[in-house]
């Protein structure tokens, strides 16, 4: 039995990398049954492979046309299905949208791709860096010399993989009032552009400066950067408001007078020089000791080792360890009908026929597809 507020969600995923597998576990973390399609073939599970857990995975030949059949029907039994090929790969398998809406009316269709499903770049290649380096967020992240990567939290999973599953339950609730499905476009780079709003309104209102490191919040304003500590680590302090400016110069024992000329640019960089040098001469825990936990908006910069283990998190189980592998736990948290991770990451094929006939398919069914080698070879 699936636990979550997506129980009874019905979701058929397209094996893919990147944004589609993390979409995946979030609808499965939150309940939905996923079972996500694979290429047929030899697959073993990674205990490792994180953004795959809680689904089931069938094996499919995908260029047998039983295989397709298959799919098909899945598809009817489906709330939603997403896929995340080039345009037009889904349509040459026959399995794109409208054969699919057609069969189920229903249906809600989720395409997931870096630039879209139109425009000039449709048909090229990318990847994270590059989808959202169109929209102004990668110029607007980095170092005074060049733009850096945010690792791929802005484009594939930000712009991506969480606005996938944010249309496709909108989807749904529409499908359920409506009885219409549709297609669900979704670019990473029109979600990368969506996260930027807050950035272009600032912009509008001559709020934002051309130029990286100098702005409020791109590591311009010397309250509200990162600091490297007398131990060679570092902490981040984000002091805007007034008062919690004020509980900063107090916790770090500043008294110079040209301190308090906070929103003046023209001092950021000496202010940040002079903070600098107070916060290195102590280390990160004894920062953490003076300052976490207070409104001067502070936290220890911690790396993946270290993350798991820091009181805040342990106290919210925001991690656990499955397999011997510590990963995220599912979020968000609901108080009557809370996630949880449904299962490992599966191998190809491993619930070929365990899926199959639970989405609806006979055991005579099952098996012809198998004589047919349009699904994984049992055992």
């Amino acid at each position: 039995m699936r636990q979550g507020p997506l129980s009874g969600l019905k979701v058929v995923e397209f094996a893919g990398i990147g944004p589609g597998p993390f979409c995946g576990m979030l609808l499965s973390d939150l309940g939905a049954d996923v079972v996500r399609i694979d290429r047929k073939g030899k697959g073993r599970a990674s205990p490792a492979d994180v953004t795959s857990r809680g689904r089931r995975s069938i094996g499919m030949d995908l260029k047998s046309p039983d295989a397709i059949e298959a799919c098909l029907k899945l598809m009817e039994g489906a709330d939603a299905i997403f896929e995340g090929f080039r345009p037009g790969v889904m349509e040459r398998l026959g399995l794109g949208p409208d054969v699919a809406l057609k069969r189920n009316p229903k249906l809600v269709y989720g395409r997931m791709t870096g630039w879209g499903q139109t425009g000039p770049y449709a048909h090229a290649a990318g990847h994270d860096m590059n989808y959202i380096a169109i929209t102004g967020a990668l110029d607007a992240i980095g170092t005074t010399d060049k733009p850096v990567p945010p690792l791929n939290l802005v484009g594939d999973f930000g712009g991506g993989a969480l606005y996938l599953a944010f249309g496709l339950l909108a989807g749904v609730l529409h499908a359920r009032e409506s009885g219409q499905g549709q297609v669900i476009d979704c670019a990473m780079s029109d979600g990368a552009a969506s996260l930027m709003a807050m950035f272009y309104g600032f912009k509008a209102s001559g709020m934002w400066n051309a130029g990286r490191r100098n702005n409020l919040l791109d590591g311009g304003a010397h309250f509200y950067d990162t600091y490297q500590c007398k131990d060679g680590k570092w902490v981040s302090i984000g002091s805007i408001e007034p008062q919690f400016y004020a509980l900063l110069l107090e916790k770090t024992g500043i008294t110079d007078p040209a301190f308090q000329k906070q929103m003046d640019r023209g001092e950021w960089d000496n202010l940040r020089a002079k903070l600098a040098e107070v916060i290195a001469g102590k280390t990160r825990d004894e920062w953490t000791q003076i300052m976490g936990g207070t409104d001067v908006c502070f936290a220890p910069v911690l790396d993946m080792d270290e993350a798991p283990t820091h009181p805040h998190n342990q106290a919210r189980q925001t991690f656990v360890e499955v397999s011997g592998v510590v990963q995220p736990a599912p979020a968000p948290r609901f108080s009557a009908t809370p996630g949880a991770i449904q299962g490992p990451p599966p191998a190809i094929g491993a619930h070929d026929e365990e899926a199959l006939a639970d989405w609806g398919f006979s055991g005579q069914e099952i098996s012809a597809l198998r004589l047919a080698g349009a699904v994984t070879e049992a055992g």
